[in-house]
């Protein structure tokens, strides 16, 4: 489901509401885990759904991505 691949990619849902035959889903994710997301969603839904975002704030990665992305470029 739509939900669940924002979930797995560290997403924060924030509501969803009906409008006519579409629902909205209004998440909070993690850019670096949007990359490739409009083919995951064209899949999932057979090509009829649609995604926008804008930037909202940054905010402290947690511990262990900030570890994983040290040791990258270390």
């Amino acid at each position: 489901s739509v939900i669940g691949d924002l979930n797995g990619r560290r997403g924060q849902i924030q509501g969803q509401e009906a409008r006519g035959v579409a629902v909205v889903i209004n998440a909070m994710v993690p850019l670096a885990n949007m990359f490739k997301y409009v083919d995951n969603l064209r899949s999932m839904s057979q090509g009829r759904a649609q995604y926008t975002m804008q930037f909202d704030h940054y905010e402290p990665v947690p511990t262990a991505v900030a570890q994983e992305v040290q040791k990258k470029y270390a």
